[in-house]
């Protein structure tokens, strides 16, 4: 089997991100805020803004998980530009194909956000929020450092069924 190589996208990227992304909100509607039906009308150019190209300040991008030309998975990193709450990054839109989990993946993708986030000035915490059913995505984040700091009942709705959502963070 070949390597995983993770890197930060780039627009080139954006088709493959795209693709992966419908395919994990029409899988999983349950781990998305998003929706899939909305999400699926979008152009893959839309993503833009998510690759951090015109933040010059850092802590703003996308990586991706690549083996032999196909994407894996892929985590983004947000920071707000308000300068009051410019030292928290927002980890967000954390995926892996069906066909990849169990092989180290989102642990790659996420020590190499971590590793990112380390590097802009300012940047002193990350959170994010999964869904509180999803026990090995939060088993992912706990052992990658997060800690749980509450939990938002009914954070989303599918359908007619509630889910809650775990708000957790890491210092870096």
């Amino acid at each position: 089997m070949a390597e995983v190589s993770i890197r930060r996208m780039t627009t080139r990227d954006l088709r493959a991100y795209k693709t992966l992304r419908d395919t994990m909100l029409e899988a999983h509607p349950e781990a998305f805020t998003s929706d899939a039906l909305t999400e699926r009308h979008r152009r893959a150019d839309d993503y833009v803004p998510r690759l951090g190209l015109e933040r010059p300040d850092g802590g703003h991008l996308m990586l991706g998980a690549w083996r032999d030309g196909g994407l894996l998975g892929a985590v983004g990193l947000e920071r707000d530009e308000r300068i009051k709450v410019r030292h928290i990054g927002h980890v967000v839109s954390m995926m892996v194909r069906e066909s990849a989990r169990g092989q180290g993946i989102g642990r790659a993708l996420l020590d190499a956000l971590i590793d990112a986030a380390r590097e802009p000035a300012g940047l002193e915490m990350l959170t994010l929020s999964v869904t509180e059913v999803n026990a090995s995505a939060v088993r992912l984040y706990e052992r990658t450092g997060f800690s749980r700091f509450g939990t938002l009942h009914k954070a989303i709705k599918v359908g007619d069924r509630y889910h809650d959502k775990v708000h957790m963070v890491i210092y870096l």
